[in-house]
């Protein structure tokens, strides 16, 4: 029992469904409580998307060998390392004193639409005032806390799984 509960299979199992109740709180406080994700927001629910994809190809595929399992973590960890950068940039944002953060911004798909996805991704990811704002707090840390921690955790629980036998 032990032996199947320590497996590689079922690790990245958990990892996928971390991923999957994740983005369903996300989209509870959007949809039930009415918080409004900003932009950077929906860009870290990108990454946890394709983080938590990724976990769940790797349950499925279950690699036999070392290096099969190092290229999922590898892969994960790309994903996450996306998300670390993505959230690390929104919490900066939310540090930053409110004279000094940048005007708000037009929506998402507006800046898609009116500067394609390269130009409109950059001007994204230079934030905005409302990216700046805390809506949530739990145990005094805001959501982007919250999501950089787990994107840290799942690069090192990924790494940890490629070790396993």
């Amino acid at each position: 029992m032990i032996k199947v509960l320590g497996s590689r299979r079922i690790g990245n199992l958990i990892g996928f469904l971390a991923c999957a109740g994740m983005l369903a709180f996300g989209y509870f406080l959007q949809f039930v409580v009415g918080l409004e994700p900003c932009p950077l927001c929906i860009i870290q629910r990108l990454f946890l998307a394709a983080v938590g994809i990724a976990f769940l190809v790797a349950a499925i595929h279950h690699p036999a060998r070392r290096a099969g399992a190092g290229i999922y973590a590898g892969a994960i960890t790309l994903f996450a390392a996306g998300g670390v950068a993505v959230a690390g940039r929104h919490v900066w944002l939310q540090h930053v004193p409110v004279e000094q953060r940048p005007a708000c911004g037009p929506a998402l798909d507006y800046l898609l639409s009116a500067f394609g996805p390269i130009e409109g991704l950059r001007r994204v990811l230079r934030g905005s005032g409302e990216c700046g704002v805390v809506d949530w707090t739990l145990l005094s840390f805001s959501i982007p806390e919250w999501t950089l921690a787990a994107f840290l955790a799942f690069m090192a629980w990924s790494v940890v799984l490629a070790m396993r036998d």
